[in-house]
C-alpha cells in the first residue's frame, strides 16, 4: 500500500472560527487519536492531503512539529457538500505489525451474460482486518457471464495474503438483477383489458 509523508502542526484553536481561519490558509483541522492516548488536534496541509485521501487507507507518515514522527490512516473525512474541499480528518494511530479493521473498495470486472441485467452492490467497501502497512487498496471481483439472480458472497471474495475478512462469510457483496422491461402501466383497467385481448 502507498504510504505518504505529510507535515502536521498541533493546534490550540478550536471552535468554528478557528476551523474557518485554518481552511483559508488552504489547510485541513484534523484529530488523531488512537492506542488509548488523548486526541492531539491537528492542523494539515490542505493540498498534500487531498492528494493522498486520493488512495482509500492510505498509510500516512506524520511529520507532528518536526519532531515526532507518528503512522496514520484516514477514519473519517468530512468534506464541504457543494465544493467538496477538505473541512476535517479524524486519523486513527497506528503502528507497524498492528492489525487493524478497514473497509476496502469493491471493484467488479466482467461483462455480464447478455439480457439486459443490473449489477448491484449490496457492499461497496469489504471490511477486513489486516496489517496497518499492509491494507490492500482494494479487491475486484469478476462477475463475466453471470445472470439474473447471481450473488456473489464475502467468501467467494480472494483476499490478498495477510488479510482476512471482518464480515460474515456469506454476506451478500453483488448482486444480478432483471432490469425492467416494461413501465408500469399507468391506466389501470382499460389498458389491462386491451392487453389481455391481444
Amino acid at each position: 500500500m502507498s504510504e505518504v509523508k505529510i507535515a502536521a502542526a498541533t493546534r490550540t484553536e478550536f471552535g468554528k472560527g478557528a476551523a474557518r481561519r485554518i481552511r483559508r490558509d488552504d489547510k485541513v483541522p484534523g484529530v488523531l487519536y488512537g492506542h488509548g492516548s488523548d486526541p492531539l488536534h491537528l492542523t494539515l496541509p490542505g493540498h498534500d492531503l487531498l492528494l493522498a485521501l486520493r488512495t482509500p487507507n492510505v498509510l500516512i507518515a506524520l511529520d507532528i512539529d518536526g519532531k515526532t514522527n507518528e503512522l496514520a490512516i484516514p477514519k473519517s473525512v468530512q468534506r464541504d457538500p457543494i465544493k467538496g474541499f477538505l473541512e476535517h480528518v479524524d486519523l486513527q494511530l497506528v503502528t507497524r505489525g498492528e492489525t487493524v479493521t478497514v473497509e476496502i473498495p469493491v471493484q467488479a470486472e466482467g461483462e455480464l451474460a447478455p439480457g439486459g441485467y443490473l449489477l448491484e452492490y449490496v457492499l461497496d467497501a469489504l471490511p477486513v482486518e489486516a496489517e496497518a502497512t499492509h491494507i490492500p487498496e482494494q479487491v475486484t471481483v469478476s462477475v463475466a457471464g453471470l445472470e439474473a439472480g447471481a450473488s456473489i458472497h464475502a467468501k467467494d471474495i480472494e483476499l490478498p495474503p495477510g488479510a482476512k475478512l471482518a464480515v460474515e462469510d456469506d454476506a451478500v457483496v453483488l448482486q444480478v438483477l432483471s432490469a425492467q422491461a416494461e413501465e408500469p402501466a399507468a391506466e389501470g383497467a382499460g389498458e389491462g383489458e386491451e392487453a389481455a385481448e391481444a
